[in-house]
């Protein structure tokens, strides 16, 4: 093999083609990696955000970005602007030559949830503080999602009456317990929701509504009735 010219000669001629690839990568990669070069210069959000201050969100990206436009770690930056209120989903794009353009998607606040924080229409638990009046959600931490769920449901229901749920309990047994627009509190229990409920809105227009004294309580947990409190 060493006595073959024409192979030697293409064994170098690939050998230096290898090391000028490597040259040339290295030189691209050192110079991507200078701060001086391709700085960032300009954060843009996409569209003015309702809930969050455009400002924070700045603030916090200047804070975390860390290299030149090549090298800034995105998704660094991403989660830290994730952890302000309201922020429930951030996009973010490079645009040549110094520019990151970032897209929020804030929550949409749906109820309390357990008195210390707020559930989206996602059923999804977050921490922030609103002034707005919002129905009241409890139940377990990973029940949320299910109220939620269930909380268009009944209101679903309740439209033919025109009512709607303005607080929903979900015990640790799994039992329902609503209470209405009107000030009345049902009692669903665990089994057969659905149609318990449908049982009051049916009565509802022709016996429960009339009480003058109006109701305060309503148990649904029975086979075929229903219990009735009033109010005093």
């Amino acid at each position: 093999m060493w006595d073959n010219a024409a192979l030697l000669r293409s064994i170098a001629n690939a050998l230096f083609a290898l090391s000028g690839l490597a040259i040339l990568y290295g030189a691209i990669y050192y110079t991507v990696h200078l701060p001086n070069l391709f700085p960032l210069r300009d954060v843009r959000l996409s569209s003015a955000p309702e809930k969050v201050v455009a400002e924070q969100v700045l603030q916090v990206v200047r804070h975390e970005v860390r290299g030149n436009f090549f090298t800034v770690d995105i998704d660094r930056v991403r989660r830290s602007v994730e952890s302000l209120p309201w922020v429930r989903n951030v996009s973010i794009r490079r645009e040549f030559p110094n520019r990151l353009v970032m897209e929020l998607e804030e929550h949409q606040a749906l109820a309390h949830w357990n008195s210390g924080a707020l559930v989206n229409q996602q059923g999804e638990v977050f921490a922030a503080s609103v002034a707005d009046a919002l129905p009241s959600f409890s139940g377990n931490e990973d029940t949320s999602f299910e109220v939620t769920q269930r909380y268009a449901e009944f209101n679903q229901a309740l439209a033919t009456i025109d009512l709607t749920v303005t607080e929903i309990a979900l015990s640790a047994r799994h039992a329902w317990h609503l209470k209405l627009s009107n000030g009345t509190i049902l009692e669903l229990g665990r089994d057969n929701i659905d149609q318990r409920l449908a049982r009051f809105v049916g009565v509802y227009p022709y016996s429960l509504a009339k009480m003058q004294s109006g109701v305060r309580y309503v148990d649904l947990r029975y086979g075929n009735g229903f219990a009735v409190s009033v109010k005093s």
